[in-house]
């Protein structure tokens, strides 16, 4: 990534996934805690290293599928990878939000806009949260109003990616999923935990472009990815 301040090239690939370290990956209530621990390794005789990995479904930067919410929901084996792959983006600013604030569907006006004449299927919402990772006020971020997802599904919104934990609201009394039935059970996706969406905001790309790209998990539910950006052509 080029330095703060300085362009950055149209070749360049961004990453927007955060790093899987034990003991520094926040995770949900009861999910697994992310490790990899060395079950071979050369410095101990064996012919190569290998790690053995504890995770989840929705560990780090993640996918969640229909799946997720519903019984007969699409799993994430069987999710449209057109949807994920070398896939046009538009990103809403919305670094101005505050903690456990609403996003309306006025602070999404001008993405909504640029959505309905590109035609894009994929929307990052860029509230700057990712800097709180494994923070302890990481779950307090800004969350997205029902309502709102559902507008931006009927204007054709697919997928819905964040650099939160969630895009419902999360308290320490309870967690709330409106917006994860509403968006999922009309079939759409949600991307959470993503990382760096600043950086394609200030970079000046016009068409910017993701691989948002799960493992083939069968009948799971969701799915940990590795989320890249690069300007596209469109």
């Amino acid at each position: 990534m080029a330095p703060n301040g300085t362009s950055h090239s149209s070749s360049e690939i961004i990453d927007l996934t955060h790093a899987l370290i034990p003991g520094q990956v926040p995770a949900c209530a009861g999910h697994p805690c992310y490790n990899a621990s060395l079950s071979f390794g050369i410095t101990k005789g064996d012919f190569a290293n290998v790690h053995t990995l504890t995770l989840g479904t929705h560990t780090g930067t993640h996918i969640d599928a229909p799946y997720h919410f519903f019984m007969d929901g699409t799993t994430v084996d069987r999710i449209d990878l057109s949807l994920l792959s070398a896939a046009p983006a538009v990103v809403a600013d919305l670094r101005t939000k505050a903690s456990h604030e609403r996003i309306v569907w006025d602070d999404l006006r001008t993405a909504a806009e640029e959505i309905e004449a590109r035609r894009v299927r994929v929307l990052l919402l860029c509230t700057g949260w990712s800097r709180n990772w494994n923070k302890p006020n990481y779950s307090k971020h800004p969350f997205l109003d029902p309502d709102a997802a559902r507008r931006l599904f009927d204007l054709g919104v697919r997928v819905i990616g964040l650099d939160t934990m969630s895009p419902d609201k999360i308290t320490d009394e309870e967690e709330t999923a409106d917006v994860h039935r509403i968006f999922l059970g009309s079939g759409g996706i949600i991307v959470e935990n993503l990382t760096r969406l600043e950086a394609l905001i200030d970079c000046g790309w016009k068409h910017i472009t993701v691989s948002l790209l799960p493992l083939n998990l069968a009948g799971c539910d969701g799915s940990p990815i590795r989320a890249v950006a690069w300007e596209g052509v469109q």
